[in-house]
């Protein structure tokens, strides 16, 4: 039996309205209750997802894109680009009027003030615009960057910048990530403290920074609403997120 379940956030457990259904609550639970363990793999940072890791009693999470991941409450990894490759982005992308936002396990902290695609990016997620200080990075640990380019000019930065990833949520915004980190090498360093393999994991997401979470755990499966490429790797593919998907693929799998 598969021992560990991960689900990403946005467009997983929360639906198009940045809600948590019932039927997905009430599946996890039960989960739970049938030996499974719980953890959230997500692009967002610690602090985003509080509420949520409260509600559902879960102290077990891979964030940042695998950046950052606690065990039962204790970090057990963090990473992040290094600061002088972060620093030559940032002055690239200053120079073209191009900003970005720095994140933390606390806060994010943005580099411009006052920026309309900034504000639309992170209005998507519901939360405010950051508070301001363009060196933030240089005086603090930071595990994940956000880069505001449009897709076309993606191509630009992979060219200039191939020792890291450039990894698209909206289509003003990229996260920042080491060269090979994912969600998939995130939840490799958690089932490694917890004596398990990637066969033994389920995994749960919709968009492009779940591809290889969902291709290298046991059992992958993608929501009705996901993109192309996270399908296209699953082994399942459930139903709309808002249309009880999440539980209606867990009933199926015989998890609850």
């Amino acid at each position: 039996m598969k021992k560990i379940l991960f689900f990403d956030v946005d467009g997983t457990l929360y639906d198009s309205t940045k809600q948590l259904p019932a039927s997905a609550k009430a599946a996890l639970l039960e989960a739970r209750n049938n030996g499974y363990e719980l953890a959230i793999a997500t692009g967002r940072a610690p602090f985003m997802i509080e509420s949520l890791l409260d509600e559902l009693d879960i102290n077990t999470y891979v964030t940042f894109n695998g950046q950052y991941v606690v065990y039962q409450g204790e970090v057990v990894y963090a990473n992040g680009v290094d600061k002088e490759t972060l620093s030559q982005i940032v002055a690239f992308g200053q120079a073209r009027n191009e900003p970005a936002v720095f994140l933390d396990d606390k806060q994010m902290i943005a580099s411009v003030d006052d920026n309309d695609r900034v504000a639309e990016s992170l209005n998507t997620l519901e939360f405010p615009y950051p508070n301001l200080d363009s060196s933030y990075y240089m005086q603090n640990d930071v595990y994940q960057t956000l880069i505001f380019i449009e897709e076309k000019d993606e191509k630009l930065y992979q060219q200039k910048f191939p020792e890291v990833q450039f990894v698209r949520w909206h289509k003003y915004c990229c996260d920042i990530l080491p060269k090979g980190g994912s969600k998939a090498a995130g939840i490799e360093k958690l089932l490694a403290k917890m004596n398990l393999t990637m066969e033994d994991a389920i995994a749960f997401g919709d968009g492009l920074n779940d591809v290889e979470m969902l291709e290298a755990v046991g059992v992958g499966v993608a929501m009705g609403n996901g993109h192309d490429k996270a399908k296209a790797v699953a082994t399942h593919i459930a139903d709309h997120v808002d249309a009880d998907g999440l539980a209606k693929i867990m009933r199926e799998l015989k998890i609850i």
